[in-house]
């Protein structure tokens, strides 16, 4: 039925013609919060947004072509991201600022973000702000490490993520470049009126004398200019057009003038040679890789110019669980590329950034010329790139191996081995195997045993291989497992927290083999082969990637060292037996018995040989005494 209208409705129903109707009350119809309002009511502008919580304290900044629209998103009900749905459970008001476009957005979320360090933004770590070198907008300009960024005309060079490496820069300015070091207040009018006088450094060559005017303003700019193409890595093209001016001056027949030149280009020349070469196209570009890992991440950064890796920079920067990787990247570019840092031609990436093309036209904006955001499949480049991230991974381990150590009284090496082997608890107790014989004979093993990352002597053993002929470290090791571990069953001994197997994967297959048969299970066993210092583990065919500078890894190694020289000089004590036995046997009336307490009395045959007649008395009697004083006096005849 079609109703026309309320009177026609009145009539089908036979009700009064004055009666109205009552509307039917809407179903489930909740009161909307003042949350809903307020994002009801956003504008749909571009511009940034903020968070806040009960306490009015901003936990997210995020900007926005449609305020509205994307605030919205963080509030519906199919949301997946666990870090989005806890922003919106812990969000009671918002703040929008609207900006004129999308860059102007992105200029006031970093600075907003760099200021309130929300909770569920990308932050960086380091509250302090990293130094950068100074070169002052004066007559004669100074060069020095500041980190008060101040725009006053002068040029900034960096960031440098670690100090040692800015003071080298120092240093080499300093070593090449006559600048001045001094902080006076050169003008023209206070030379020209003789209000300074020149310091030690104008006497021991390592300044030009300024501010007694003896160099020009222009001539010392130009070597001002000459410190910044160094310093943005341009060191090929600096020596160019140094040797350019040598050649102009001995032309000129200024001698000195070339003389001076020469040293300078030949320092120069040191330096580029240190300098790796990375890439054949010679382009400027800045390679960047982070490494993440629950809430801790870090980001490598290498400066590659004319084809040449000429700095590396590093950041921490403290990220959400589940943090996309996107959006990492995309707030590290904006950390990094501060108004005062040089901008190359390429920025190489792993992933494309969230908000890739609002960060490319920020990025030209800033370096005034076009810049590429790259992302390599193959090549050099993506080679580079891996490089570039096992620097930020390495950093990142180092990181958590330091997390792990202040969260209670944990050796650093047992952290970091627990960390390269994946294990899932501490390896407290850890047991190496090593076997030793030569040419199978005197074939012996041992077992050392290091507890809390040190060695614990009293738990060694030693093995004679008894069930082998020959050089058969795999059956030997076999055999040693079989005796170490059935015995460890019977007592109900715990298992160790990692077993170490001197040897690679035919070693580890042995003894693996060996465990089985024995019934044990969830034990961590590894083999270590010496000669490339190659990790193995049961069942992969391929060698486990430790770093070589790794503690895990120079623990292992240590402990390896320990099983082989404790093999080793148990070898030699059982071979040097055999052979005196065999010596001491050859008397008449010495029997296994009398050798042996022989030995243990005096400790070498030597010593026997060397012994007098009262000494062997009370050991051997009378009688056997005379027989063997006699027996070495012949042998020595």
């Amino acid at each position: 039925m079609i109703i026309d209208s309320e009177e026609n409705f009145k009539d089908d129903y036979n009700l009064e013609p004055n009666s109205k109707l009552e509307p039917e009350p809407e179903l489930n119809k909740k009161t909307p919060t003042k949350l809903e309002i307020q994002i009801k009511n956003l504008p749909t502008t571009c511009g940034v947004y903020q968070f806040l919580d009960k306490n009015k304290k901003v936990i997210y900044v995020g900007k926005a072509v449609n305020l509205r629209q994307r605030v919205r998103s963080y509030f519906q009900q199919n949301q997946t991201s666990p870090k989005t749905k806890k922003i919106a459970q812990k969000t009671n008001y918002i703040e929008v600022i609207i900006t004129d476009n999308e860059i102007e957005a992105l200029i006031l979320e970093n600075n907003l973000i760099k200021k309130l360090k929300p909770r569920y933004n990308v932050n960086l770590k380091d509250d302090k702000s990293y130094p950068f070198i100074k070169v002052t907008k004066e007559l004669y300009p100074r060069i020095y490490p500041t980190r008060n960024v101040i725009n006053d005309g002068s040029k900034y060079f960096g960031p440098y993520t670690d100090v040692r490496s800015m003071k080298a820069a120092l240093r080499m300015i300093n070593q090449i470049f006559k600048i001045r070091s001094c902080k006076l207040d050169l003008t023209l009018e206070k030379i020209e009126a003789k209000k300074f006088k020149v310091c030690l450094d104008y006497h021991i060559k390592k300044c030009d004398g300024p501010c007694e005017g003896f160099i020009s303003p222009e001539s010392y700019n130009e070597m001002v200019k000459e410190v910044v193409q160094l310093l943005k890595g341009k060191t090929d093209n600096l020596i160019n057009s140094l040797k350019e001016k040598m050649n102009q001056a001995v032309e000129k027949l200024e001698f000195e003038r070339a003389a001076e030149l020469r040293d300078k280009i030949s320092q120069l020349q040191t330096i580029s040679s240190k300098q790796k070469i990375v890439s054949n196209d010679f382009e400027d570009r800045d390679i960047i890789a982070v490494a993440l890992e629950e809430k801790d991440c870090c980001c490598s950064i290498f400066n590659v110019r004319s084809g040449k890796l000429v700095g590396k920079k590093q950041m921490r920067m403290t990220i959400s669980e589940n943090e996309s990787l996107e959006n990492v990247y995309s707030s590290a570019i904006k950390f990094y590329y501060q108004d005062y840092v040089e901008i190359p031609d390429e920025i190489v990436l792993e992933v494309e950034p969230d908000d890739k093309d609002t960060i490319t036209r920020w990025l030209n904006n800033q370096a005034n010329k076009n810049v590429n955001i790259i992302i390599p499949k193959r090549g050099d480049l993506k080679s580079l790139l891996q490089m570039c991230k096992e620097n930020a991974t390495l950093q990142l381990k180092e990181i958590q191996i330091q997390k792990m150590k202040n969260l209670g009284n944990i050796p650093y090496s047992l952290s970091a081995l627990q960390r390269d082997l994946r294990l899932k608890s501490l390896p407290k107790k850890i047991e190496c195997f090593d076997i030793s014989n030569i040419q199978g004979s005197d074939n012996v093993a041992s077992m050392v045993v290091f507890v809390d990352g040190k060695p614990k002597k009293s738990l060694y053993r030693k093995f004679i291989i008894k069930t082998v002929e020959g050089a058969d470290d795999f059956a030997s090791m076999q055999e040693v497992f079989h005796r170490r571990y059935s015995k460890l069953i019977e007592n109900n001994e715990i298992m160790p927290d990692l077993i170490i197997v001197d040897g690679g994967k035919g070693q580890l297959s042995s003894a693996v083999e060996v465990l089985n048969k024995l019934g044990i299970k969830n034990y961590n066993i590894i083999g270590l082969a010496k000669r490339l210092e190659e990790v193995f583990l049961p069942n992969k065919s391929e060698p486990e990637m430790i770093p070589k500078t790794s503690s895990g890894l120079k623990l292992l190694q240590q402990i390896r060292d320990e099983a082989h020289r404790f093999a080793n000089t148990f070898h030699k004590e059982r071979r040097s037996k055999r052979i005196i036995s065999t010596e001491l046997l050859q008397i008449k009336g010495v029997g296994d018995k009398t050798a042996e307490k022989l030995l243990k009395k005096f400790g070498s045959l030597k010593a026997i040989e060397n012994s007098n007649f009262e000494e062997l008395k009370n050991v051997v009697g009378e009688k056997l005494a005379k027989t063997i004083i006699e027996y070495f006096r012949n042998n020595e005849n």
